[in-house]
């Protein structure tokens, strides 16, 4: 067989010519799987946080880098991955689309809706993990936010911007509580969003329904990380939301945030820690678990635009300790907490916010002029009424002052309550609160008190409109409204005749 050493040497001319490829796909190969987690070797240049495409069609994050293998999360529970199966770097960190077309959608972290009314048209896809405002960028906090609950705008105010953790036991009304504040955005520019961290679907499903029968939905965005989805989608499901939250504050709108919550998030940081051999600290939590929380609330706030995220933590306690660990975590992060107290709650009183312990560090600023003027000495007198209430048990006789702050201090707590998704405006509370402050309370029973307060906010929105629109167009109260309000609440308690 005769050898063309001619052609031979074309090859080698035509091979040494051509210009080398400049990005070769870096792959690796699978080396153990199990709990959701698998070790890959072969990924040298791979980077923290980066997404990984598996042969078999799942995908995960590194989590982290060892010398030989890295460490990967998986995303999808139903796709299964083998031992020796091959992977490949996609070069970029975990993404979520954004657009405008989330409003009024269930979707979960994976941008899949949940809802079943269609694919969601996306307008771009960001990392979930973003640079934070320094300090120059940032606004003082100066707007209120009202969340349509009595108690929290009179006493512990909330303002645009602001980040107030939600703190109780078990059962104590705090997703009651957040859903209040949602529900008081109707007909607002404020976009809000719930992220649901490790909740059951039921929960979820009566939550969407709320949200649509009040008619907030359309203004709304559902993220969920159910109970039963991977472990890394419970962990991704708050930075998911904090990043449509501020898509929406590019775009010029209020947003107003909810974690529920972040003691099922921390634990599922927890459990993956602990499954890539961390070493454990504080209750089995890793070093770093503060720094997860702070870089995510961090992100709230109001910049120079005048723009604003504000971001409702829940945490979930024991044996109403707030001295855990993730607990105080969360209160050195945020501006405030409210917590909500078992014991009122058996007692009745819903919601069962503590004055004593709820503060909110914004204070007076993020008050409403109207709401201000009306609550400057309710927490005083509220404070006096807990500590006489403590003598009165032992059946000490009190004198007759004291019996007054007594009486007067049960009918503020009566006044406080509040029916489960009920909203009311801020004018609505400052007529309440000036039935309260003005003495116009005290000649009625108990039982009264509550009916008597909301037939006179009708009475008022019904024939004073005008008065009613006057002071919600201001946010203020004018010394001549003020005595006009005496004349119209001395007016319809003549009117008044309570219900058998």
């Amino acid at each position: 067989m005769d050898i063309k050493y001619t052609d031979i040497v074309s090859l080698f001319e035509n091979a040494l010519a051509q210009k080398p490829q400049k990005e070769l796909d870096e792959v690796g190969i699978v080396l153990q799987v199990g709990d959701n987690i698998c070790r890959v070797h072969g990924l040298k240049n791979a980077l923290y946080g980066e997404v990984i495409n598996f042969e078999g069609g799942n995908k995960g994050i590194i989590f982290n880098l060892d010398e030989d293998y890295v460490s990967i999360f998986l995303l999808y529970n139903h796709i299964p991955v083998e031992e020796s199966e091959v992977v490949k770097r996609t070069g970029h960190m975990f993404k979520c689309g954004v657009s405008m077309d989330l409003l009024g959608r269930v979707i979960n972290v994976l941008d899949v809706p949940l809802d079943s009314m269609g694919p969601i048209k996306f307008e771009e896809y960001r990392n979930i993990e973003q640079p934070i405002a320094g300090v120059v960028d940032r606004m003082p906090i100066s707007q209120s936010l009202s969340t349509g609950t009595l108690s929290i705008d009179s006493l512990v105010p909330i303002g645009r911007g602001q980040r107030e953790l939600i703190i109780g036991n078990r059962n104590t009304g705090k997703t009651a509580l957040a859903i209040n504040a949602i529900l008081s955005q109707k007909n607002k520019q404020v976009y809000s969003i719930y992220v649901s961290i490790g909740q059951r679907q039921a929960n979820v499903a009566r939550l969407v329904q709320t949200l649509q029968q009040q008619g907030v939905m359309d203004n709304s965005v559902v993220v969920a990380a159910d109970a039963g989805d991977p472990v890394l989608t419970q962990y991704l499901a708050p930075f998911v939301g904090c990043t449509i939250a501020e898509y929406f504050r590019s775009k010029g709108f209020d947003v107003l945030i909810v974690y529920d919550d972040l003691t099922n998030h921390a634990t599922a940081y927890r459990e993956m820690s602990l499954l890539l051999r961390r070493p454990p600290g504080r209750e089995a939590y890793p070093g770093d678990v503060f720094y997860l929380h702070s870089r995510l609330l961090e992100r709230a706030g109001r910049l120079l635009g005048g723009f604003s995220i504000t971001a409702l933590p829940i945490v979930q306690i024991q044996a109403d300790d707030i001295t855990a660990y993730i607990p105080t975590n969360l209160i050195s992060i945020t501006d405030g907490q409210i917590f909500l107290d078992t014991r009122l709650f058996n007692q009745g009183i819903r919601p069962a916010v503590n004055v004593g312990l709820s503060v909110s560090r914004v204070g007076g600023a993020a008050q409403t002029p109207a709401i201000k003027r009306m609550t400057k000495s309710l927490r005083l007198e509220l404070a006096q009424y807990n500590e006489l209430l403590d003598f009165a048990q032992f059946g000490t006789e009190l004198d007759e002052i004291s019996q007054r702050r007594l009486a007067r201090g049960e009918r503020a707590v009566e006044l406080l309550k509040q029916a489960q998704f009920v909203s009311y405006t801020f004018v609505d509370e400052c007529l309440m609160l000036f039935l309260l402050k003005e003495k116009f309370l005290d000649i009625l029973p108990v039982k009264q008190i509550h009916e008597f307060a909301t037939h006179f906010v009708s009475f008022v929105q019904n024939i004073y409109k005008e008065f009613y629109d006057t002071i919600y167009k201001s946010q203020e109260i004018t010394d001549d409204q003020y005595q006009e309000m005496f004349k119209i609440a001395r007016e319809f308690s003549k009117l008044y005749v309570p219900k058998k």
